[in-house]
């Protein structure tokens, strides 16, 4: 009887640090961005690598994290046309949007990446370095659709 309740404690305790882990990992850590505010302001990196051009963000959502850079996520409208964005910014070839949590549903890392192999949208460099060995990427669909997030560049300590 001693056994089966131990047993029972400890699965009762496990099953409670997982469902907190799963919280904070989900939820806890993230905070939504305020259109408007430093984090919101969008920009593409022009062709000659140091110019950085403010990128025009309607209808913004965002979110972010202190506890990594790579938290961050972000979906708007822009009428910057994939025509006029590929002439005049530096395009992003190894975009790999990281998945986010499943609450943000704006972001769907999935699709987002898909589309980027099949030429359905096209990714540009909004920012290098925009923390040490961190870039953060735009990916424009013709629709007018645009996603933000941040991925490890090839100067990250691996």
């Amino acid at each position: 009887m001693n056994g089966k309740l131990i047993g029972g404690g400890i699965v009762v305790i496990a099953l409670i640090f997982g469902a907190v882990v799963y919280y904070s990992q989900e939820y806890g850590y993230y905070d939504e961005i305020a259109p408007g505010s430093q984090a919101a302001k969008i920009s593409l990196v022009e062709l000659d690598g140091t110019t950085l051009d403010p990128l025009q963000a309607e209808g913004f959502k965002g979110i972010d994290a202190d506890s990594s850079p790579l938290r961050y996520r972000a979906c708007f409208k822009t009428d910057l046309s994939i025509a006029t964005a590929t002439e005049t910014y530096e395009v992003y070839d190894k975009a790999t949007p990281l998945i986010g949590p499943k609450w943000f549903d704006c972001f769907d890392a999935k699709t987002i990446g898909a589309d980027l192999e099949s030429g359905r949208a096209v990714a540009f460099l909004s920012q290098h370095n925009i923390r040490p060995g961190v870039d953060r990427v735009v990916a424009l669909y013709p629709d007018g659709r645009a996603f933000v997030w941040h991925q490890l560049n090839d100067e990250a300590e691996k």
